[in-house]
């Protein structure tokens, strides 16, 4: 038996494809569920676990602080691992909470099976914390043959690395995406005409505060949907880095200023996500979605600020500061039909056929050394 760890709604909806390629080929694995998906605040996504088919082992790790939530992930996971004892643990990317899981397997004895290492994102402390699972695990299961290459730099022997692309892209293109008006019904609201999906989330190591980055970021989309009447967004909450409720509650603020344009939900899930992307007039906001995942959809995206320097991208992403104007200015650009044009090519340095599949092999292979 492996273990497979998830603590959010977005590192959840991309192990789904995997989950259900290890039911195909017969590997046992039980999904450790904590954090965020225990979070009522944060759309209880436990649900979505469940809705899945998959019954998860539920350890509860949120704190009052970061520190609080890594001490107790680290305790829970490590009882766990300890009693249990799996062939190996699957952690995805760079959460703080996975550090604690890599640490409790690592201390346990536990092979770590990591996907997504070598990637890079300057402006928040996962950048830091991805390296740092990195050097506890055993498989590497890389993005890009770049992001092989770094962590090759970093020490890590070439044959424990295997370049998949990314899962979020296999998603993107196999997902069955819902119509506009299944969307409108599942969310209860009349979409705006047009309509941007976006997610900002603290950018950790950024000098501006959480809170000034979130009021740039509505004030930068309102100041677009003045001068273009008939434009709104569908809005998420961001994960917990920071203290998320004041940023919550800017985020209900902007909705209810403008209740026909503005929509606002806790977590849209995988599929929710990809259809109301694959609707819009472009993704906006810092989650690492709207640039590994995005440009498979066909649409642009606007990356804002710092949290995502250094991670590869499509042609299609466009970046721009932090600020109210730079945000307005660059929602303009997005929606010219030359950058729809761009976007519209698909071009995605993330994309590998069957991506599923070969991390699958790969994890196989790995069990029966």
């Amino acid at each position: 038996m492996i273990a497979v760890a998830t603590s959010t709604r977005a590192d959840w909806g991309l192990l789904t494809p995997l989950i259900e390629e290890f039911k195909k080929q017969e590997i046992d694995c039980t999904v450790l569920a904590s954090n965020m998906h225990l979070m009522p605040e944060m759309g209880l996504t436990i649900d979505e676990i469940r809705n899945a088919g998959v019954e998860p082992v539920v350890l509860p790790t949120a704190g009052d602080s970061v520190s609080e939530t890594l001490a107790n992930s680290t305790r829970a996971h490590g009882e766990w691992f300890a009693a249990n004892k799996p062939k190996a643990a699957v952690i995805l990317g760079d959460r703080y909470e996975m550090l604690g899981v890599a640490a409790a397997a690592a201390i346990n004895g536990i092979p770590i099976i990591h996907i997504a290492g070598g990637t890079v994102s300057e402006g928040a402390m996962d950048n830091a914390i991805r390296n740092a699972i990195s050097q506890l695990a055993s498989l590497h299961l890389t993005e890009t043959k770049k992001c092989a290459a770094r962590l090759e730099n970093m020490g890590i022997d070439k044959k424990d690395i295997v370049v998949t692309g990314a899962i979020g892209v296999w998603n993107t293109l196999n997902v069955p995406l819902m119509t506009r008006e299944d969307l409108q019904e599942s969310l209860g609201r009349q979409l705006p005409e047009k309509f941007f999906v976006g997610t900002l989330h603290a950018a950790t190591l950024d000098n501006v505060d959480p809170q000034t980055q979130m009021e740039e970021f509505i004030a930068g989309i309102e100041g677009f949907m003045e001068a273009r009447p008939g434009y709104g967004a569908i809005l998420t909450y961001p994960n917990n880095d920071s203290h998320p409720a004041p940023l919550i509650a800017q985020l209900r603020d902007f909705e209810s200023r403008h209740p026909e344009s503005i929509i606002v939900v806790p977590s849209l899930g995988l599929r929710r996500y990809l259809s109301a992307a694959a609707l819009s007039e472009g993704v906006i906001g810092n989650s690492s979605s709207g640039i590994v995942e995005v440009a498979s959809l066909g649409v642009p995206t606007l990356d804002i600020g710092i949290r995502q320097n250094g991670r590869e991208r499509a042609v299609s992403v466009i970046h721009c500061d932090a600020t109210r104007g730079a945000v307005t200015m660059s929602l303009s650009l997005i929606t010219t039909p030359m950058i729809k044009g761009i976007a519209a090519k698909r071009v995605n340095p993330y994309f590998h056929p069957d991506t599923p599949a070969v991390m699958t092999d790969a994890v196989k292979s790995f069990l029966n050394r």
